[in-house]
């Protein structure tokens, strides 16, 4: 079946929604089995270390970046009609939003995407904590928090209309993002030799990254067909927890890609958590780590939305594109979490010690 004759048995908008399902189910039977988490690798790295969840998470990101760099060679994705390049960008947001993204993710143990995976193995404490992002997303998108994240993202935004699309700022050539993957999938592959990581995990963690070109292709591929406007985008967690929210709590909300896409993560991570008999209910282990992990979880909801994106968001997703906002908010989630791994877990340690 063709895409057309698709679109026409179910719709475009089910259509839409079907492709989010698909790759949410591919991201979450991927970071399930791969144990991909962007908090992991920063505080291994503020640590002095570099092992397997720093090695995971670089093949993951080098893998989105060889697949989408090369099906944009391919002419099968364009990353200049993706929605967070056509709009314009903010580096205010990117910094501040960055930073307290990265924070909240320490503290919540775990970046949106994780907490949402970690739900679906039976982790209560990452249930507690993905609906308190959820919610905060929802009143920073549309709610109580929108003029303050206004507010900090119009301090500095970019210029011309647009974001900033790095490979065509420093005027290197098309293929220079398929080279720069390259040599960081290189990177991540000694990493993993030298930490004896087995050739499983290194495929389901390279099934994160190919998830993210999943995505891109098959709404760069709807919007090519589609009677009504589609955005091009791929998988994030932000916006789409709040959009998600708000579908089951409104009666006239429409399906997109963004309503399959957080089911799909859900569903992909609990099949894979049940083969891998993994399902187990765990709960908080005491009120000062629930208090921590849901101040975290309000942080990454805000930060998150004020950044233009969360750890897989921007950190993949839009670094996959070269999106400049995307990149500097990537930065800023590894600063922010590494000093909070510093000042509250590293020496909050050796004080109780």
């Amino acid at each position: 079946m063709d895409l057309i004759t698709l679109i026409e048995r179910i719709g475009e908008a089910p259509t839409a929604a079907l492709f989010g399902l698909l790759t949410g189910v591919v991201f979450g039977a991927s970071a399930q089995r791969s144990r991909f988490c962007l908090r992991a690798a920063t505080v291994e790295f503020a640590r002095g270390k570099m092992q397997d969840s720093v090695a995971v998470w670089l093949l993951t990101f080098s893998t989105a970046l060889v697949w989408v760099q090369g099906a944009q060679m391919l002419g099968l994705m364009d990353s200049y009609s993706a929605r967070m390049m056509a709009v314009p960008g903010s580096w205010s947001g990117a910094m501040i939003g960055g930073l307290i993204f990265g924070v909240g993710m320490v503290l919540a143990r775990g970046c949106s995407g994780r907490l949402l995976v970690l739900a679906a193995t039976g982790n209560l404490r990452s249930v507690v904590s993905g609906l308190i992002f959820a919610v905060v997303a929802q009143m920073s998108l549309s709610g109580i928090l929108t003029p303050l994240r206004n507010q900090l993202a119009s301090l500095w935004v970019t210029s011309g209309g647009r974001n900033m699309d790095l490979l065509a700022a420093t005027r290197l050539p098309d293929f220079a993002g398929l080279l720069i993957g390259a040599g960081i999938a290189m990177l991540a592959l000694v990493l993993a030799r030298r930490n004896r990581i087995g050739a499983t995990r290194l495929v389901f963690a390279s099934g994160v990254g190919f998830a993210v070109a999943l995505g891109w292709v098959l709404t760069f591929s709807l919007s090519q067909v589609a009677f009504d406007p589609v955005q091009v985008e791929s998988a994030t967690f932000t916006g789409p927890s709040a959009n998600t929210l708000m579908f089951f709590l409104e009666r006239d909300s429409v399906l997109q890609f963004d309503i399959g896409l957080v089911p799909g993560v859900f569903i992909g991570a609990l099949i894979a958590a049940a083969l891998g008999g993994e399902l187990k209910f765990q709960a908080f282990d005491d009120a000062p780590t629930m208090r921590k992990a849901m101040t975290g979880a309000a942080m990454m909801g805000f930060g998150g939305m004020l950044a233009g994106g969360c750890a897989i968001g921007a950190g993949v997703t839009g670094g996959s594109i070269f999106v400049g906002t995307a990149w500097l908010a990537l930065f800023c989630m590894w600063i922010g979490a590494m000093a909070t791994d510093w000042l509250v877990d590293q020496r909050g340690a050796v004080r109780t010690a």
